[in-house]
């Protein structure tokens, strides 16, 4: 499938239609489809909103970085989690501060845990010391988390 027909289903497909050509765009790396991608993280579908997010960090695209800090609000906690993901792909050092927020806002373990692989991911000494706060965390996922992305971010 071409990619037009790609971002003409992403804009105007049922749900799955919508769901299955975020992630088909995503899987291709389809820069050109970063502005449709974008716009679907305020899809009132949350399927469609997870697999947008998670095409964004396939793609690399650090012009949805600002966007994806918005979409860390997302009620659903599966799509808060791969905006994190996604943040962690693109790498940018603006990511930084969201992942940080998140750590300390976000009531989901699983989407903290995420951030914390994700600034081990970005790397950089502003990223490593927001990861080594949760080193002595009481959540023993959490600090497990922390160690392993210390361990990456200093590669």
């Amino acid at each position: 499938m071409a990619v037009e027909d790609l971002i003409l289903d992403l804009k105007k497909g049922i749900g799955l239609v919508r769901v299955d050509a975020a992630a088909e765009l995503g899987k291709r790396k389809e820069k050109q489809a970063v502005p449709a991608l974008i716009n679907a993280l305020r899809d009132t579908n949350m399927a469609v909103r997870n697999n947008a997010a998670f095409a964004l960090g396939e793609i690399g695209a650090r012009e949805a970085i600002s966007p994806l800090a918005d979409a860390l609000r997302d009620p659903e906690e599966r799509v808060r989690k791969s905006v994190v993901k996604a943040l962690g792909m693109i790498g940018a050092g603006e990511a930084i501060a969201p992942l940080v927020r998140i750590l300390d806002t976000d009531t989901s373990p699983l989407v903290r845990k995420s951030a914390l692989r994700s600034l081990g991911q970005i790397g950089g000494p502003e990223a490593l010391q927001a990861v080594e706060r949760f080193i002595s965390s009481p959540d023993a996922a959490l600090a497990d988390m922390a160690r392993k992305a210390l361990m990456q971010g200093r590669r």
